[in-house]
């Protein structure tokens, strides 16, 4: 077994992006920047949108911090997206979900131009992503593809399992494991709550993407050995014996699996810290293009 370790994978993927923004620099060029909005205090979205941002001065992008109150109204957030389209400085904006729930996350993803869409949401990137053309990947399928590559895994011909079907991860994970590319060329398996025979096609899987938000929900009774495992999911279960008083669980029962897996995420230090790295991968991107510097 072999841990595919997201921190060290990501620190590859920032340290190259480190030498990209100086040398960026050092030609009089413009930096990355990615704007980042917050609505409310959800504690969660607090600590992924600090990561972020942490994230691009760590490597020299700017950044810009939104906040919003919890009350805020859709059309008032709408508008903010708007002035962060038309201000040519930002390269990249992406609005932390979950929203309230009097805002619609459809409206919201939909007024985010796509040219400055990293999340990868915005319809018309969804669809070039299916047609297989240059786009922005949502960050968490970009990140795990972004791994499955840095480890040299050979994905062709494998049987995967995507377990969830959610637009931010199950669905374009399986389009990503289905293209004509390595990591890629997976026959693709669609798993949600309406599938009778989970176990039976877990069992055939070479390749399980856990993705549905339940903790330790794949056991070893559903994975075979060799399995290449990722584990998506991370949920706060309550662990009187921690100091935080809650532990950190994947979708996957790692200590169950791990001795079946050949490869697999653990949970945190995952697929997390990839999602980031993808995120960043995708604003520079959106710099380079949006200057003229790239196609």
């Amino acid at each position: 077994m072999e841990l595919l370790d997201g921190q060290l994978t990501s620190r590859a993927i920032k340290d190259a992006l480190t030498l990209q923004v100086a040398q960026l620099k050092t030609e009089g060029k413009k930096v990355p920047h990615l704007a980042a909005v917050l609505v409310g205090n959800n504690g969660a979205s607090e600590t992924y949108v600090g990561a972020k941002v942490k994230a691009c001065a760590e490597i020299g992008f700017s950044s810009t911090l939104l906040r919003l109150e919890e009350s805020v109204s859709e059309n008032k957030l709408l508008s903010v997206i708007e002035e962060l389209n038309n201000d040519i400085d930002i390269d990249g904006i992406l609005v932390q979900l979950p929203l309230p729930k009097h805002i619609s996350d459809e409206k919201v993803i939909n007024a985010i131009h796509p040219s400055k869409d990293v999340d990868g949401f915005h319809p018309e990137n969804v669809g070039r992503m299916v047609q297989g053309l240059s786009t922005f990947v949502p960050a968490t399928p970009h990140g795990i593809m972004l791994m499955l590559e840095h480890y040299k895994i050979d994905t062709r011909g494998k049987h995967a399992v995507v377990v969830g079907r959610s637009n931010i991860v199950g669905r374009p994970m399986s389009i990503l494991l289905s293209g004509n590319s390595n990591p890629g060329n997976c026959t693709v398996t669609i798993c949600h709550s309406h599938t009778r025979n989970l176990q039976e096609l877990c069992l055939q899987a070479d390749i399980i993407v856990a993705a549905l938000g339940k903790p330790e929900f794949v056991t070893a009774s559903m994975v075979k050995k060799g399995a290449i495992i990722i584990d998506v999911g991370i949920t706060r279960v309550p662990d009187a014996s921690k100091k935080s008083g809650f532990a950190l669980k994947g979708d996957v029962n790692f200590k169950e699996v791990a001795p079946l897996a050949s490869y697999i995420t653990p949970v945190p230090g995952g697929v997390g810290p990839m999602t980031i790295a993808a995120l960043l991968k995708n604003t520079y991107q959106a710099c380079i293009t949006r200057n003229g510097d790239g196609n």
